[in-house]
């Protein structure tokens, strides 16, 4: 699939995916990778931090289409992230373009390698 630059400014990242989930240390799941972020600077009440650094340092990096289904085309950035803390790791993020739309929305985020 085709490489491709996603529009920042029209992504849509859904505030409880960041703050329920991927920094929540109680998810049964997510609490893994809470504890990542945690080490680059990130906390629960940090989720809009969070949001706004994968607009402007994952955004802005092309993203690889990796698979078209029945509900769109998913893209994947790997990138390093930079905390609040001063400290960066690789990071994929994984994004959807809904057929008919032209809007990125965030699928999932996970350190490089796991």
């Amino acid at each position: 699939m085709s490489r491709v630059r996603l529009d920042p400014q029209r992504a849509f990242i859904e505030p409880a995916k960041l703050r329920d989930y991927i920094l929540s240390p109680a998810h049964p799941v997510g609490r893994f990778k809470a504890a990542f972020f945690a080490a680059l600077g990130y906390s629960r009440d940090q989720w809009p931090k969070l949001a706004d650094d994968l607009r402007t340092q994952h955004l802005a990096q092309e993203a690889e289409g990796v698979e078209t289904n029945a509900f769109g085309t998913k893209y994947r950035i790997v990138a390093l992230l930079t905390g609040p803390g001063g400290r960066a790791a690789a990071v994929v993020s994984i994004w959807i373009v809904r057929h008919g739309e032209e809007v990125p929305r965030l699928v999932t985020l996970y350190p490089e390698g796991s």
